[in-house]
């Protein structure tokens, strides 16, 4: 009797969380699959059309444009923002003076807001008067249009997407700190160089954060939205920065094509589920936990 009342009484405290996640999770979710199917602009009823907008996805150029990208976008800026993470975080666990402060530094740009990173970054990538191009000609090397050189345009969102990487460097900071010196210095008194403990210590003891952060890295790359939409508006120029997500919210909320919008929602949660378990089945053999 008792038991039948805590258990009574847990299912009342979790009773409102639970209606949220319904409300705002699981209804949403359910309707935006039925309005994929559907000829729907929020402003009228919606019309079933079965796999129209799929069909019509598969044909539509600018659908695919969007999709080359933001691929080649993600395939450059994870890596390079994966390497740069753990790089960053294996200097910050020396134990050198003034470290926390170094810390600091590091981590500070990932808190700035993304509107106002991206209006920091106008000012310096400005093709005539950027911080950038002056530093590049102070050492005689003339900078790129960074902002409207269809070559130059992805590349600077790429070197935008490393200033973030301080969350995951935090992330990998941790994890460093777990790891064993009692495997560090007997590696070391093995005659292992400085590569070869990080290449057969360092990163196995860290493979679960590495691949977590993989994940992670793979969800916010293919869904790229806020710094482009606003440094870019419309993929400017010749849509070579206009990516999936941009597509996604000008079809829902400039062209009121809601359905084809959750068309475009619903391809891009199966190939980021597709990508993840991928990744996950790929690295789970180099994956080490420690006591396993």
């Amino acid at each position: 009797m008792m038991r039948r009342k805590e258990s009574r009484a847990g299912f009342l405290f979790a009773l409102p969380w639970l209606f949220g996640l319904v409300a705002f999770m699981f209804y949403p979710l359910l309707m935006s699959l039925y309005y994929s199917f559907c000829d729907y602009s929020a402003l009228r009823s919606p019309v079933w059309i079965g796999t129209d907008n799929y069909s019509e996805l598969f044909h539509d150029e600018v659908f695919w444009i969007c999709v080359k990208n933001t691929l080649l976008y993600a395939c450059f800026s994870l890596p390079l923002s994966m390497v740069i993470a753990i790089g960053l975080a294996m200097l910050l666990n020396t134990n050198v003076k003034g470290m926390t402060v170094y810390r600091t530094i590091f981590f500070i740009p990932s808190l700035v807001p993304m509107v106002s990173l991206a209006m920091l970054w106008l000012w310096i990538l400005n093709g005539d008067y950027g911080v950038l191009n002056t530093a590049l000609a102070s050492i005689g090397i003339k900078g790129p249009n960074w902002l409207s050189d269809v070559a130059w345009t992805k590349p600077a969102l790429i070197l935008m997407s490393v200033w973030g990487v301080g969350n995951a460097m935090l992330i990998f900071l941790a994890s460093l700190q777990d790891v064993p010196t009692s495997l560090l210095e007997a590696s070391e008194l093995d005659g292992a160089s400085a590569w070869q403990k990080t290449r057969n210590v360092t990163l196995p003891m860290i493979s679960p954060v590495i691949q977590f952060n993989m994940v992670m890295g793979i969800i916010g790359s293919l869904q790229v939205f806020a710094i482009p939409f606003v440094m870019f508006p419309g993929g400017i120029p010749a849509r070579s920065t206009y990516f999936y997500a941009m597509y996604l919210y000008d079809s829902a909320f400039n062209y009121s094509r809601m359905g084809y919008a959750s068309a475009m929602g619903w391809i891009l949660f199966v190939v980021i589920l597709l990508l993840t378990l991928i990744a996950l089945k790929l690295s789970n053999k180099h994956v080490h936990y420690g006591g396993v």
